[in-house]
């Protein structure tokens, strides 16, 4: 559970900074008779780091290196004694003050890494260099594990003593919500042994979903286009051409149905082990934390949910259609059924 404190370097608000600024691509040229859609818009990370090579980058990794290993000198193991039986609110507060610089700066260079990569995951140079930061930032990160740990098993009274202090106390939010997750932590060793093989363990599955994805093609219209051409065809005003898009992407899917079924029962094995681990009662738990919402409130969710199920297929029910008008199936497996405008209407709703 530690990595909660770390792992929202990956989507760290510096990513803001990309965010409304763009920079122009040229567009490729459009079929004759097709509306050309002109310059395309594309992230402008510069506000970040000017490219994969910029020395302000390697700078920062190396400043969080050096950084992290001072941290763990200084304050491994001791942050009991920071608190001065509950009197060393400033002393600590100077810790979660160094914490928080070091995870801003590292959350700069995740940011930057993980939103080049999303530009164009299919591109060989983004994916290393990816894969090249998510490991030194594994690595790095890996130093700072004892620092939430440490704060999760401070007694409460003492850091509830310690928080009194105005320079700590401007960290209540943050350490209350650190709070939730020490029923859930274990041991240093493991944490560390979670931590690191998260890279070569959920995050490559997860990238290999990703980067299969990017690359798989679909035969739509004796053209070969990828994910999201086909995707959005399945909103067309035409119907043969949804149907189409919708067959071209069963036959793709089917055809790789081996690997994605692989690599589901691969995250799922993974998230039970982790679960069991941690103790986690059910299977959403852990979601749910991650979400900071309790489970009752979900469950209360889901139920008026389903209870409204009847109203919802009484709104359906209502439309000014013909009986047969409906198909029941917008998707189906190739060969095994077809969309036909005869399907009796049937709301499974």
């Amino acid at each position: 559970m530690q990595q909660k404190s770390l792992s929202w370097l990956a989507v760290h608000a510096t990513a803001a900074a990309a965010r409304g600024k763009t920079k122009q691509k040229p567009a490729s040229a459009q079929a004759r008779g097709k509306p050309k859609l002109g310059a395309l818009p594309e992230w402008n990370l510069a506000d970040l780091y000017e490219g994969p090579d910029a020395p302000a980058l390697k700078a920062d990794l190396q400043a969080s290196e050096r950084a992290a290993d001072a941290m763990h000198e200084a304050y491994a193991g001791k942050l009991a004694a920071l608190t001065d039986g509950g009197k060393g609110g400033k002393a600590l507060a100077k810790a979660v003050r160094e914490y928080e610089a070091l995870s801003d700066r590292m959350g700069r260079i995740v940011s930057f890494a993980s939103l080049l990569y999303a530009a164009d995951t299919s591109d060989p140079a983004r994916q290393k260099f990816f894969g090249d930061i998510q490991e030194k930032i594994t690595t790095i990160s890996s130093k700072l594990l004892f620092f939430p740990l440490e704060l999760n098993r401070l007694d409460d009274k003492l850091l509830e003593s310690a928080i009194a202090d105005p320079e700590l106390g401007h960290y209540r939010p943050w350490l209350e919500d650190l709070r939730k997750e020490k029923p859930y932590q274990l041991e240093d060793k493991l944490e560390q042994l979670f931590h690191e093989k998260a890279v070569s363990g959920r995050g490559a599955w997860n990238r290999l979903f990703n980067e299969t994805m990017t690359a798989l093609r679909f035969d739509v219209d004796g053209k070969k286009l990828s994910l999201e051409p086909t995707l959005n065809r399945l909103l067309d005003r035409d119907e043969t051409k949804r149907r189409e898009a919708a067959e071209a992407l069963a036959r793709a899917f089917k055809d790789n149905v081996r690997l994605f079924t692989l690599i589901t029962n691969t995250l799922a094995k993974d998230k039970e082990i982790s679960d069991r681990w941690r103790g986690f009662a059910d299977v959403a738990d852990s979601r749910h934390l991650a979400n900071r919402v309790e489970r009752e409130v979900v469950d209360a969710l889901v139920s008026a949910v389903t209870a409204a199920y009847p109203a919802i297929r009484a709104e359906f029910d209502r439309l000014p259609v013909a009986p047969d008008a409906l198909p029941q199936y917008h998707d189906v497996d190739p060969g095994e059924a077809k969309i036909s405008i005869t399907t009796p209407k049937r709301w499974n709703v």
